[in-house]
């Protein structure tokens, strides 16, 4: 946490839209009763125990199964006017609470494809909110997408990354601590495609700079590329402090404009902000930087094809408050692109979802230990609340299985 103390105080705290969330939507009845008859008729079929406003409880847990507490009607309200998106921001402005989010979230995850009907499934398009075209992944949209979470703060993320500042799924073995879990992900990737002394690297997404250093550190020449500039000004401060500047290239620089020819590539947990329709852009560009024979180690973030289909053009609110222009993969989308657009192929995979679970626990526990000092750097209760949810509402999906990550190695002939 310490190195990027104080680091953030140099730039202006951005605006989110954490903080626009105002009051409930005024009561509009019909949308209001089918969100309160919808919700009722799907916790009786939930490990879960929902407190009402009224001081019922209702859910299908026994006495041990987490506990739900629905604050305020305002919580129906939000879910009638907005659906999902309602639900989080319902958590948000403290409509409903629990001792633990995680907990509460896992069964409906876990029931994620039978929580609606299926008639209303099928009109999913006449009422769910399209995303915005503000936050679609072109050139400029994507570094406007990018500040909105990566610039935040770096001491933000020093408050709960590990002291790698690692932000992506770590592989954990028995005992590990996050940053040797961390540690082990990085080297397994590097190992997978072929790091070692004289690789001329590309890494797509330089997160906070641990696997260029850790390949520099190999005998590598990284070329590291991303569009956060408080990334970029940290990544390259700790280069030079692991003595590594003249091996680490940090660059501020879009992926589609980086040129040259590598021996390898890796991208950890960067696809996720491309965008499903900017998926054959990323992996042509792998490709035409890749040389023959050489190897694209790729981590990504996964669900089923038939999730990421129905859900390609909803707008949520994880889209909404937490990586505008977010989109998840699944491996047929994948190698639906790579067939269409390269000459890549997957040659290898390993999948590792729960080690996420464990991984997001650890990072929330540590953030809401530090309530005060996230007080501290400009941020409201709002916002406490809003990345809360959003390292909860992860874990569950992560622990149910509904969401899933893996190490690809895609090889180019």
């Amino acid at each position: 946490m310490t190195e990027a103390l104080a680091f953030d105080d140099r730039q202006p705290r951005p605006a989110g839209p954490w903080q626009e969330l105002g009051r409930a939507p005024g009561h509009r009845p019909v949308h209001t009763a089918i969100a309160r008859g919808l919700f009722l008729r799907v916790v009786p079929h939930l490990s879960v125990r929902v407190r009402l406003p009224d001081g019922r409880i209702v859910g299908g847990g026994g006495p041990g199964a987490p506990l739900m507490r629905v604050r305020s009607e305002a919580f129906f309200r939000r879910l009638g006017a907005d659906g999902l998106i309602g639900f989080g921001e319902a958590f948000m402005a403290g409509d409903w609470d629990a001792d633990d989010p995680a907990a509460v979230l896992a069964p409906f995850a876990a029931h994620m494809s039978s929580l609606v009907p299926a008639w209303m499934q099928r009109l999913r398009r006449l009422y769910v909110r399209r995303p915005p075209v503000r936050e679609q992944n072109t050139k400029a949209g994507a570094r406007r997408n990018i500040e909105r979470h990566y610039d935040l703060s770096n001491d933000l993320f020093a408050l709960f990354l590990d002291e790698s500042m690692t932000y992506s799924c770590a592989r954990f073995a028995p005992g590990d601590s996050l940053e040797r879990a961390q540690a082990r992900k990085i080297d397994e990737l590097l190992d997978a495609t072929g790091v070692g002394l004289g690789t001329h690297l590309l890494e797509v997404g330089t997160g906070w700079g641990a696997l260029a250093v850790r390949a520099a550190r190999r005998g590598a020449t990284v070329t590291t590329v991303t569009l956060s500039h408080e990334q970029a000004a940290l990544a390259r401060e700790r280069a030079a402090r692991a003595g590594m500047t003249s091996r680490v290239d940090v660059q501020l620089r879009d992926y589609r404009d980086v040129d040259g020819r590598y021996d390898a590539v890796v991208s950890v947990e960067m696809i996720e902000a491309v965008g499903a329709n900017h998926w054959d852009e990323y992996f042509m560009t792998v490709d035409r930087l890749l040389v023959p024979g050489g190897r694209f180690g790729l981590q990504a973030i996964l669900q089923d094809d038939a999730t990421m289909l129905a859900t390609a053009e909803t707008y949520t609110w994880i889209r909404k408050y937490i990586f505008p222009g977010g989109q998840i993969a699944s491996v047929p989308a994948i190698e639906r692109t790579l067939t269409a657009h390269t000459c890549l192929r997957i040659a290898d995979r390993y999948s590792f979802g729960r080690h996420y679970a464990e991984t997001l626990r650890r990072w929330r526990a540590r953030f809401e230990e530090q309530a005060q000092l996230v007080d501290s750097l400009g941020f409201d209760e709002t916002f406490r609340r809003m990345w809360s949810l959003y390292l909860a509402y992860s874990e569950a999906g992560f622990r149910t299985g509904y969401l899933d990550v893996a190490q690809l190695t895609l090889t180019k002939p």
